[in-house]
Parts: structure tokens; C-alpha cells; sequence
């Protein structure tokens, strides 16, 4: 009777202890959690450069375009997003075009492996506006982005950024826009690479408006760059560019509309304070919009400010970036 009595007690024991020893191990496992969430969510952005921080540099001449790659990495980043207006040989369409963008891709690309560096995005300019009301100017700049979509491809890029500019009348362009973009989109279907709209100027700024034909489009080819520092609507006198903006949309809404669509991020700065901050946009909360929406990958660094050596701009936004990431909820 003794030893039945003994074994049942040791039995009690050992279940007690096995209970114990897994309600530790469960809390164990509940205390590590946020920390393996914030590893993964600032595992999720990787940084990239717009070529854009360099124009000036590159428009007078002190430094060449074709070495963006290995300048970008130098500055610490790890992609590459390129701005054909600041190639020369295709800065105008006309005769030779197709063959003229190709040679440059071989090019770049060639470059960019040297380097090590990804090439994650083509930012188009001056090759035709895809909200254009004049349907033979219209259809040439479609056969203008296939083009660019070709060279993106070539290059392993993931998207090519257009202009949706042309038509003024709201309900025009917006009929315009989603022909277009249905057409490129089908187009990125076949060979892989993406057409993305910028908040660039004009309808494009409205968040709501370029939501919009982001909705009717429907297709996963299609998708958005939203730009922290570009939701100006209206400039003085109509101008695009220079003028004073006299409508402007509101930067955290129309990121927000847009992010849902978003292939990329731009994150535009202009000037800093002494912390280090941007002193118009609130870093931490559009990285916070960014982060809310799912989004992973390239947050692309552009800075647009007045600093005479705008690497020093550039490594001002990164930090930002890292910061503002770091930070997150």
C-alpha cells in the first residue's frame, strides 16, 4: 500500500512540474515576441537613391550620370533609381529612340553589376504625356513607356515611373489615364516589369484623383511611387514646375490613399533642423503610413534642398529614414 501511495505522489509531482515547466517556457515565449516583430519590420525597408538628389552635380557636369551606381553605393545604399532626364542621349524621343534607350540600359546595367547595386526603378521624363487629349500623340507616348518598360526589364528593374500629364479636365484625364495605364499595364503583364505613377504635379497630386484610376485600373502591373514632398495640385499662372503652389493636397492623406497601390516610396526632403529633422514633413509619421500599409521594400532616398553639397542632403535623409524606421509602432 506504501509504495502505491509513493508512486502516485511522485506522480502528482512530475505532472505539477511539467505544467510549471511549460508555463514558463509559454511566458518565455511571450516576452521574446516584440522584440522578433521590430527586427522584422525594419528587415522589411531596404534603402535606394533617386538620382534626382544629384541633378544639379550631374546637369553642370561635376560628375557624370553613367556613374550613379557606384556614387549611390558609396553613399551606403544598395539600389538604384534612375532619372532619364539626366542622360543626355535620350533626353529627346524622335529618330533612333528605341535604340538609343537600349544602349544606355546595356550600359547602366553593366555598371550597376560592377558596382553591386540593384537597379530597382527607371524614372521617365520627356517622353510623351500618357493623359495626352491628342490620340497620335497619345499613342506614341504608350509605344515611348513600352520602350522604357523593355529597358527596365533588361536592366532587372521592377518598375518604370511615368507622368500622367496631358489633359486638363478632370474627368478627361481620368478617362485618359486609365486607358493608358490599362494598356501599359497589360503590356508589364507579358514581360514582368511594373508602370508606377507618381504624385508628380497636376491631377497626379490629388490623392483621391489618382486613387481613383489606380481602382479602375484593378491590375497588379499598375501601381503608385508615392512621393513625400509632391502633392502641389495648382502653381501660379498654371505653370508645372517653379511657379509658387497655390493648391496644395494634403501630404499624410494622399500618402495614405495612395500606399495601397505603392511598387516604391520616395522620400523627399528639402530642408533640416539642428535634431536632424525635416522641417516641413513629419518623417516619423509618413514612415509610420508606409509601414501601416504593408509595404516592403526600397524606400527611396531624394533629397531636394539647398545644401551646396547635396550629399551631405542625402546622407541627412537617410538618417532620417533609418530613424523614423527604428521608430516605428
Amino acid at each position: 500500500m506504501k509504495n502505491y501511495f509513493t508512486i502516485a505522489l511522485v506522480c502528482v509531482f512530475v505532472l505539477v512540474s511539467c505544467k510549471n515547466d511549460a508555463k514558463k517556457e509559454e511566458e518565455t515565449t511571450q516576452k521574446e515576441e516584440p522584440k522578433t516583430e521590430v527586427v522584422a519590420k525594419n528587415n522589411d525597408f531596404k534603402h535606394s537613391l533617386a538620382q534626382w538628389s544629384l541633378h544639379k552635380p550631374f546637369l553642370d557636369g561635376s560628375l557624370d550620370p553613367m556613374n550613379f551606381a557606384p556614387v549611390a553605393k558609396d553613399l551606403g545604399f544598395t539600389g538604384v533609381e534612375y532619372v532619364t532626364q539626366l542622360y543626355p542621349s535620350v533626353r529627346e524621343t524622335g529618330d533612333n529612340y528605341k535604340e538609343r534607350v537600349m544602349t544606355l540600359a546595356n550600359k547602366l546595367n553593366e555598371i550597376s553589376k560592377q558596382a553591386e547595386m540593384d537597379n530597382v526603378l527607371i524614372m521617365v521624363d520627356h517622353a510623351g504625356e500618357l493623359a495626352d487629349p491628342d490620340p497620335e500623340k497619345l499613342k506614341e507616348a504608350i509605344e515611348n513607356h513600352k520602350i522604357w518598360m523593355n529597358a527596365a526589364k533588361l536592366m532587372g528593374a521592377h518598375s518604370v515611373r511615368a507622368n500622367l500629364f496631358g489633359e486638363l479636365d478632370p474627368e478627361k484625364w481620368h478617362k485618359l489615364s486609365v486607358a493608358s495605364l490599362s494598356e501599359l499595364g497589360a503590356y508589364g503583364k507579358e514581360i514582368g516589369v511594373n508602370v508606377i505613377i507618381e504624385n508628380h504635379g497636376g491631377w497626379s497630386s490629388d490623392g483621391a484623383k489618382l486613387a481613383a484610376v489606380m481602382k479602375e485600373v484593378g491590375m497588379e502591373t499598375v501601381g503608385t511611387l508615392p512621393d513625400f514632398g509632391n502633392f502641389c495640385v495648382k502653381r501660379e499662372g498654371g505653370e508645372r514646375w517653379g511657379a509658387p503652389c497655390v493648391e496644395e493636397y494634403d501630404t499624410y492623406k494622399g500618402t495614405m490613399e495612395l500606399m495601397p497601390y505603392a511598387k516604391g516610396v520616395s522620400a523627399k526632403s528639402y530642408n533640416f533642423d539642428e535634431a536632424g529633422n525635416e522641417t516641413k514633413l513629419d518623417y516619423g509619421r509618413l514612415l509610420q503610413i508606409v509601414n501601416d500599409a504593408g509595404f516592403k521594400g526600397y524606400v527611396g532616398t531624394e533629397y531636394e534642398g539647398p545644401l551646396e553639397d547635396p550629399k551631405e542632403g542625402i546622407r541627412l535623409t537617410k538618417a532620417l529614414v533609418e530613424k523614423s524606421i527604428s521608430n516605428l509602432k
